[in-house]
């Protein structure tokens, strides 16, 4: 029989299936075991890594800031700047503005992770009169009658313009009124009744007495007439005029250059020089203007004027554009009695920024100022330091121009109107200006020229004062001067033959 074979073909073939179907039964097990395995392995090592780096920043050791910001300057150094130079070629030939510049562009700005320095505040201050009526044409135009301009203020057309050209499209349309004129003009005790309509006018200072809105001086973008350079620039000439001397290794005396013939209080100052009857502790020098521009203005470098332990600040017919250079050196500023403050001085503290001098018995407040400065140095210089820190870090020119945008734009809030172009209106720019200057005013303003849009946004401003607040703010300024004045009082009612 032939069937016998069909059993062994059978049994061969069943096993040979029930085989192959165990060992892939048993693979697949294997598999899931060494699957399992892996991911608890992978998990362990995961969470041990984890500890590790949660340890390394606890620690300090690894420095998540740092990693991000080496990152960040890895993408920036790639990063494409356009820059538009004065096109005064497009100027000369068309007579009008050119068609490609900075304010055309549309700029993606980063959020700056700055607050604006404090004396920003008082922005909400000077516009506080008219936050509950706002500002209309006819406030504006009353204000016309003190606008007045001179030949600096060419400077100052251009000072928007290149605020426009740093923020291109986040200016708002406004009208303001502008005084170059010293003195403030807008008398607060005229505008006392509710729904009183003070002008609001721009200008360089103001006082407690007045209304006027104050906005930075053109010095900031260089002084043609006197040969001071951009703000920029005299920064650094004086950051290294002060590296030059150690403040204990400088003359142990007052310093004052300046005009005596502006203001009767300058003249009065001269009282106080060195004489040989007197020594009131100062050393003072007249500035002639025309010899020195007759002579290059050699002795007039405000870096290589940073060589006495203390500096002194007084007003001229108006405040002084001096302020700021005096403040900038390390040495101790003896600010003589503030008549008018700018944008920025009420931001400062006596004591800690400058010495308070009495302004109406100088030469007296003057030697003791120093006497105490010499016989408590490390405080002094502290003083000197932190004026110092406060010119270079809080008004450096990067906050000059976010104090003009927040200035600006706060003011435009309060517009009642839309402004338009009046008829006949002339197109300015940077190029309507430089183009046709020659000598220092061509040079300063390519200096101080804002080639490139800001690719940040600027400081956030900080809030309005609460009342308490500012009060609390001026009650400890004026504690400090009053404290100055009580040491004063003693030193000088005290029997004492070397004085």
């Amino acid at each position: 029989m032939k069937i016998f074979w069909l059993r062994p073909a059978f049994n061969d073939r069943r096993p040979s299936f029930l085989i192959q179907k165990w060992c892939k039964s048993v693979m697949k097990k294997k598999t899931m075991v060494k699957s399992t395995l892996t991911a608890r392995v992978l998990l362990v090592f995961s969470f041990l890594l984890l500890l590790l780096f949660s340890v390394l920043v606890y620690s300090g050791s690894l420095d998540l800031g740092r990693c991000s910001r080496v990152a960040f300057a890895a993408v920036n150094e790639h990063k494409i700047i356009l820059e538009f130079p004065l096109d005064c070629n497009t100027w000369n030939a068309t007579n009008s503005c050119p068609v490609m510049n900075p304010i055309s562009q549309r700029v993606v700005t980063n959020m700056n992770p700055q607050t604006c320095p404090e004396y920003f505040r008082w922005i909400h201050e000077d516009l506080r009169h008219w936050r509950q009526t706002g500002i209309t044409r006819e406030m504006v135009e009353k204000g016309r009658k003190h606008s007045a301009l001179q030949a600096r203020d060419q400077r100052r057309e251009s000072l928007r313009g290149e605020l426009a050209r740093l923020y291109p499209g986040r200016l708002p349309d406004l009208e303001i009124m502008f005084d170059s004129d010293d003195r403030p003009v807008v008398p607060q005790k005229n505008f006392r009744s509710p729904g009183s309509k003070p002008p609001p006018l721009f200008r360089y200072c103001s006082d407690w007495q007045n209304l006027d809105i104050v906005f930075p001086d053109w010095s900031f973008w260089g002084w043609a007439e006197t040969n001071i350079k951009p703000w920029r620039k005299v920064l650094e000439e004086i950051k290294e005029g002060n590296k030059r001397t150690k403040w204990e290794d400088r003359v142990p005396y007052a310093y004052w250059k300046g005009n005596p013939h502006v203001a009767p209080w300058r003249g009065d100052l001269m009282r106080c020089n060195l004489t040989q009857q007197n020594d009131w502790n100062t050393r003072l020098y007249v500035q002639d203007w025309i010899a020195e521009s007759q002579q290059g203005y050699k002795q007039s470098n405000l870096g290589d004027q940073c060589t006495h332990r203390y500096k002194i600040y007084i007003e001229g017919w108006g405040w002084s554009v001096s302020e700021k250079y005096i403040l900038a050196c390390d040495s101790p500023t003896l600010l003589m009695t503030l008549r008018w403050y700018d944008f920025f001085v009420r931001g400062m503290v006596p004591q800690h920024h400058y010495w308070p001098v009495r302004e109406n018995d100088k030469c007296k407040s003057l030697r003791f100022a120093v006497e105490w400065g010499n016989n408590h140095t490390h405080k002094a210089k502290a003083i000197g330091e932190a004026g110092s820190r406060f010119i270079h870090e809080d008004l450096k020119m990067e906050n000059v121009y976010d104090y003009m945008f927040h200035l600006l734009n706060e003011y435009a809030k309060l517009l009642k109107y839309k402004p338009t172009l009046p008829p006949n209106a002339k197109e300015l720019c940077s190029e309507s200006l430089a183009c046709s200057a020659d000598g220092n005013w061509r040079k300063f303003m390519e200096e101080s020229l804002e080639k490139s849009p800001r690719d940040l946004s600027p400081c956030t401003m900080p809030p309005p004062y609460q009342a308490q607040q500012l009060k609390a703010f001026i009650d400890e300024k004026v504690k400090a001067t009053r404290e100055v004045e009580a040491w004063e009082n003693e030193y000088w009612n005290k029997p004492n033959s070397n004085k």
